[in-house]
């Protein structure tokens, strides 16, 4: 009787461990593995905090932005507080990476090399913008204006249609040297050189040439829209290149 009672209480033992085991297997989020440690990715996120974030030109409190069922969401019910979220750091050579949800005609993006000065109002102001928007937006007949495109002066290179209303998409923001690519669930979907002098005349031509500072960086913060819609955001993770 005590060997049965001895083999039943290893057996659970076994069970709960293995159950354990494929929980912790099934939750990766917010994590980096050995291998990406190694090769020197960073969570700008951890999954339970804000740290490493505040608001753009300002020390206030953020109480739009908050975590959730382990995502960073933009709240669109909060009335209490509103803003771009920035990095406390600033970056030049990068390699980004982030999932990201919107509602039904949500709409936001990331901004990068932003400036944060208080003569520069907004952080698209100075920071050209990885587009997010749900295709029920209407902004959606604009092929400038659609998710993984650098908004406003080109359409996607490779179309790419996002995963349905509130379904997490996988983006990638590479810069080196000025020179970005983004990508949308894994395809290219962008590319530009910001030290360029094609890029400078597209500036010039476009409505961003009412800021003075717009996309003349290849450095910076990295800046997620604060949206009336609202966005969540995960798995946040950069490394330097």
């Amino acid at each position: 009787m005590k060997n049965k009672i001895t083999k039943s209480i290893a057996a659970a033992a076994i069970i709960g461990l293995a159950i354990t085991s494929f929980a912790f297997k099934g939750n990766q989020n917010n994590s980096l593995s050995k291998a990406e440690r190694t090769k020197g990715w960073q969570l700008l996120f951890d999954g339970h905090s804000t740290t490493g974030w505040h608001l753009y030109n300002g020390t206030a409190r953020f109480t739009v932005w908050k975590v959730k069922d382990g995502a960073l969401i933009c709240d669109p019910l909060d009335k209490s507080g509103a803003g771009d979220l920035v990095t406390d750091q600033e970056y030049k050579n990068f390699d980004l990476k982030f999932d990201w949800k919107l509602p039904k005609g949500g709409n936001s993006g990331v901004f990068v090399n932003v400036l944060e000065r208080k003569d520069i109002p907004t952080a698209w102001a100075s920071g050209p913008e990885y587009q997010l928007l749900d295709d029920a937006n209407p902004d959606f007949a604009q092929p400038k204006s659609r998710s993984g495109c650098l908004f406003g002066f080109a359409s996607q290179k490779t179309p790419v249609k996002t995963k349905p209303t509130n379904t997490w998409n996988h983006s990638e923001i590479k810069q080196q040297n000025g020179k970005v690519k983004f990508y949308l669930n894994g395809i290219l979907t962008a590319e530009e050189d910001f030290a360029s002098k094609a890029w400078a005349d597209k500036v010039a031509k476009s409505h961003f040439s009412r800021f003075p500072e717009f996309g003349k960086n290849t450095t910076g913060h990295i800046a997620l829209q604060d949206w009336s819609t609202g966005v969540a955001f995960k798995n946040v993770k950069i490394k330097s290149l």
